[in-house]
């Protein structure tokens, strides 16, 4: 290697560590396996040995390097970007939780400047590193003395409009583009979960599930209600809870799942929230105040008993308390129970109680839980024309050549064989069709 050659690596080397060491707000982007392994190679080839041990060393750190990657299926140039658009700082949140006018600069809307100063010095020190796959492979070739495998960008795989401008242009120059879409898209978690689901704290779910409004037919005016409530929820118009109620298999849970897809906007997330769990609903309302996101807290099978803590927690959700509910958040339950609160004929008082009144208040509370929920919408259970009607659609949609008077035929023997005539049978006769268990 010539003098300048060396000068100039020696230069774009001590460059990228002034980069890592000079973040000041997005560190946590190098904060796991792959950044800590970039980090610890850089160290490795600044040392400027080039002893055998010293190789070694190198080759090593590369090894961990290419390793973490591979391991997240990731270029490191795909990795870095999908960080960054994931990066929860005090910048991303602060623009995804003001009033942000999209039409203006970052700096209209109220944001401090030195924030936009250190956000704008950060991401040109991330566009520094993300280049730094012109020349690592080149100075582990020189100091161990051997070529290596670099895994390939592959930008046409996740290709949008802030992706390509970061794979395109100088960082530092898209501020304003990172705040709008910081805004619309979220940051974190619910930057990248659409669903999720709380187990003492959120947990996003990689792979929801794909069921889309269409594949359910048979409640057609459940489903419009259920429609129309979401989409006065994303509009920011006033939305009500709602309580699905009806019998097992009639596609309620589909139905509020389904919802996810429905949104072309990408400003819905779902979250899951079981019955054991509910009593951290307040902790799960304060963590989605004021987020731009709008939120279905779904609730399955939801029943309870007298003296359940979910009962009352999920009692100051749906009437708020001293705090209100959050008008980004709607709660939307299923169960199998018209009344949700078990009750026994050992609660109803007997005309010798001293305490009728007070018992028949308590009777009354328990019986009308469910009027909280702002609509209730009823799924009664199927009857063999709306049976057979989701057959032939759930039939038609799989491209099955079945003749329909057969396909009928054999879906009435299923539903009496197995568990009756529903929609979730429907769709278990159709699944055994596809993969001939049974004769077609």
């Amino acid at each position: 290697m010539t003098s300048s050659h060396h000068d100039r690596h020696t230069a774009e080397l001590h460059q990228m560590q002034r980069a890592i060491a000079g973040l000041l707000l997005y560190q946590d982007v190098l904060a796991n396996e792959v950044g800590i392994a970039l980090v610890e190679l850089l160290q490795a080839i600044a040392s400027g040995d080039r002893s055998q041990g010293n190789a070694l060393i190198c080759l090593t750190a590369y090894g961990r390097f290419f390793k973490a990657l591979a391991t997240e299926n990731w270029s490191w140039e795909e990795y870095l970007i999908d960080r960054v658009l994931r990066a929860e700082n005090p910048f991303s949140l602060q623009v995804q939780r003001v009033d942000l006018d999209l039409q203006h600069e970052p700096s209209q809307n109220g944001l401090s400047s030195a924030l936009l100063a250190a956000a704008r010095q950060d991401l040109q020190s991330l566009h520094i590193l993300y280049t730094c796959g012109q020349y690592i492979p080149q100075w582990i070739e020189q100091i161990g003395g051997r070529s290596i495998c670099w895994l390939e960008c592959r930008i046409g795989d996740r290709r949008s409009k802030i992706v390509d401008a970061l794979h395109s242009q100088k960082w530092g120059e898209l501020v304003t583009d990172l705040a709008r879409y910081y805004h619309q898209s979220g940051v974190g978690i619910f930057g990248k979960y659409r669903a999720l689901k709380w187990q003492g704290g959120l947990v996003g779910i990689t792979n929801p599930d794909r069921i889309q409004i269409g594949d359910l037919v048979g409640y057609e005016q459940q489903q419009a209600q259920l429609v129309s409530n979401t989409k006065s929820l994303l509009a920011g118009k006033p939305a009500l809870n709602i309580l699905l109620y009806g019998g097992k298999g009639t596609g309620k849970s589909s139905l509020i799942k389904g919802l996810l897809n429905y949104d072309p906007e990408n400003q819905l997330r779902l979250i899951e929230v079981s019955k054991s769990a509910m009593i951290d609903l307040p902790l799960i309302l304060d963590r989605l105040t004021d987020l731009p996101q709008k939120f279905i807290i779904f609730i399955d099978d939801l029943s309870f008993e007298a003296d359940d803590e979910a009962f009352k927690a999920l009692k100051v959700v749906l009437e708020g308390s001293v705090t209100p509910r959050p008008a980004n958040v709607v709660v939307y339950a299923t169960s199998n129970r018209r009344h949700l609160v078990r009750e026994y004929f050992a609660d109803r008082p007997r005309p010798q109680d001293a305490d009728e009144i007070q018992m028949w208040d308590t009777v009354q509370e328990k019986l009308s839980f469910s009027d909280r929920f702002g609509i209730t919408l009823t799924f009664e259970p199927a009857d063999q024309p709306k049976y057979l009607e989701i057959v032939r659609h759930l039939a038609t949609s799989a491209q099955l050549p079945i003749d329909r008077d057969d396909l009928e035929q054999r879906a009435l023997q299923w539903a009496t064989r197995h568990n009756g005539r529903s929609g979730r049978s429907a769709r278990q006769f159709i699944d055994a069709l596809m993969g001939n268990a049974i004769d077609r």
